[in-house]
């Protein structure tokens, strides 16, 4: 009688934010995994990210390229540096926004939702398009701003004037007086190159559901704020004509960035974590795998909205089993049976808090991945 062919596992999480990088969580999972399968097991990994934190690293990986630096502005408008790439060719760049204007770099001051810009990220793009790329892939999430994107287009040479034609003062506070837009010295290759922005959520630009209600709060704004900042992004988008624009599912990601870049240079909108699956070749990998390891800090509704776990489930289709290893699991076993997973599994091994599993983050994904594996009696290697 022949022997079972070894098993085919792809291992394809996001980052554990705060733990391990998605490609630590991939590796660790994959020891798991062959300490049960085996060595002859086919093992694949491929780490994902959904267009925010861990973006840039999951296509430099890819492209085989190394991250380069340059020197830029923070939210508040600071010096300070940061990393962005360009694909073997040349022909691509990628930018990781909150590399600039990220909300970490301005929490050693506080906050100002209302005078946060991304003039810094448009410097990194202006870099590119100097470079001589086609191309630029504007990885958005994790931002302090809440601009519609204005302070990028700023750096790129649009002028936001009010109504005596002075320039508006940077931030979203400052929205509500834009009277008129002049985008005569944007830098000559800005409408040449293709934009893709990639967004993590499907928030609408305005509203409850907006960028300044949802998302607003946690970058310092209060309600007074909120206010301000939310008719301000609807003042923009009446300024721009580009009312279909704010209505669209992903308008609202990161203050509301791609409003005016898809509205003046004709930028797309696609969800994070399926740009990623495309150019990792996730759908080339998942074909003849037995399972598949995905997973993130913290599976819950949100999951199976655009992140990583939705891309991965729905690129595996019916047919795949697909787990989840996740820090914390709030989807019950109905939901996850719902949405087509196989299984979910925390790495928490018993009653723990955030900072004793976050320092032992990868042994914990590690173990968990094996258990998932003999539980699904893969192969005929020791669990741990």
């Amino acid at each position: 009688m022949n022997a079972p062919p070894p098993p085919v596992i792809v291992v394809a999480p996001d980052s554990f934010k705060g733990s391990a990088s998605a490609a630590e969580a991939a590796a660790a999972m994959a020891r798991g995994a062959r300490a049960v399968a085996g060595p002859q097991a086919r093992i694949i990994e491929l780490p994902m990210a959904d267009g925010g934190e861990g973006t840039l690293d999951a296509l430099l990986a890819v492209w085989g390229t190394g991250p380069l630096t340059v020197h830029t502005t923070d939210a508040l408008r600071r010096q300070c540096t940061a990393r962005y790439g360009i694909s073997a060719d040349g022909s691509t760049g990628i930018i990781e926004a909150a590399e600039a204007n990220g909300l970490p770099q301005v929490t050693d001051v506080p906050l100002r939702p209302l005078d946060a810009d991304s003039f810094g990220v448009g410097l990194v793009a202006a870099h590119l398009l100097d470079a001589g790329v086609e191309e630029i892939l504007l990885c958005i999430g994790g931002s302090a701003t809440t601009d519609g994107g204005t302070g990028l287009l700023a750096a790129l040479g649009a002028r936001f004037l009010d109504a005596t034609g002075n320039n508006v003062r940077p931030g979203g506070g400052s929205l509500s007086s834009v009277a008129r837009i002049d985008a005569s010295q944007l830098h000559p290759r800005a409408a040449a190159v293709s934009w893709r922005i990639a967004v993590d959520v499907d928030n609408p630009l305005c509203g409850p559901r907006g960028a300044a209600a949802v998302f607003g709060p946690q970058k310092g704004a209060g309600p007074d704020d909120v206010a301000s900042l939310d008719a301000g992004l609807a003042h923009l988008a009446r300024v721009l004509d580009a009312d279909l624009i704010a209505a669209a599912p992903g308008s609202g990601a990161a203050g509301g960035m791609p409003l005016g870049l898809s509205a003046l240079l004709g930028a797309e909108m696609v969800p994070g974590a399926e740009l990623v699956s495309t150019a990792v070749g996730l759908a080339a990998a998942v074909e003849d795998a037995d399972v598949v390891l995905t997973g993130e800090g913290r599976l819950d509704s949100q999951s199976l909205g655009g992140k990583v776990v939705d891309a991965v489930r729905r690129t595996a289709g019916p047919g795949t089993r697909v787990v989840v290893i996740a820090g914390a699991v709030q989807l019950d076993a109905a939901a996850c049976r719902a949405a087509g997973l196989t299984a979910a599994f925390s790495i928490a091994p018993g009653p723990a808090d955030l900072a004793g599993l976050q320092a032992d983050a990868e042994r914990l994904i590690e173990d968990t991945a094996a258990q998932a594996c003999a539980a699904l009696g893969l192969g005929t290697g020791r669990c741990g």
